[in-house]
């Protein structure tokens, strides 16, 4: 995973592709937070496989794709998970969705193009959000020196997260976790894996944006969230 879903957090890819530099292990990246958003580290010849989701992009739902590069003159040994027919080298049969994958490649163009406009953007958001949470007393998990810019993942004292979801919800739309384990109310394995105590985590809100994001009154967020105190 180069860049966690519920903290933003970026892993250092580039640096166990130096470590695998000589070891035939095929490295695979799931790049579905970051492809499109940081360049260069997905770029790394070393990289075995890449997989990427259009809709993270601003692409269409539905589609994605499985990136994989040879080794010199080897492929990658790839098995099909669908079976009936022999096209993409056998690999998947039925008929492509040829509006999907054409909707997928202007939206990879366009990030692009855009990634370092879009990034500033989010850039601004985020200052503005910590600007605001800080005089709260929010605790910031994860190493904020390599997060996604448009991620994060904080704690109010005070404030359960499923209440602030609730009190928020004519304001902004967040949550406390990832969009995959919506209807799960356990608490988060990945905040749990960090070592956060049980509390901690129970007030944990998971806020993301993108460049495309309309301006945010904070002032009125927080003073809402002050109020469930």
């Amino acid at each position: 995973m180069h860049a966690n879903n519920e903290t933003g957090v970026i892993q250092p890819i580039e640096e166990i592709a130096g470590l695998l530099e000589k070891h035939p292990a095929f490295f695979h990246v799931d790049a579905a937070q970051t492809f499109g958003k940081l360049i260069k580290p997905l770029q790394n010849k070393r990289i075995d496989l890449i997989s990427v989701s259009a809709h993270k992009i601003y692409g269409p739902k539905g589609v994605g794709a499985l990136i994989t590069r040879r080794r010199g003159f080897d492929r990658v040994p790839l098995k099909p998970l669908v079976f009936g027919g022999g096209q993409e080298r056998g690999l998947r049969p039925g008929t492509l969705p040829v509006h999907l994958i054409s909707g997928f490649g202007l939206a990879a163009e366009i990030a692009l193009k855009n990634h370092q406009k879009r990034e500033a953007a989010n850039l601004r958001i985020r200052a503005a959000l910590l600007k605001a949470f800080a005089a709260m007393g929010a605790s910031i998990h994860g190493e904020q020196e390599r997060v996604l810019p448009h991620v994060i993942n904080l704690s109010i004292p005070g404030v359960n997260s499923e209440a602030a979801m609730v009190a928020l919800k004519d304001l902004v739309a967040i949550s406390n976790g990832s969009a995959c384990t919506s209807a799960n109310y356990t608490l988060s394995h990945v905040l749990k894996a960090m070592g956060l105590p049980d509390d901690e985590t129970l007030s944990a809100l998971r806020i993301s944006w993108c460049h495309m994001t309309p301006e945010v009154d904070w002032d009125a967020v927080t003073a809402r969230l002050a109020s469930l105190r």
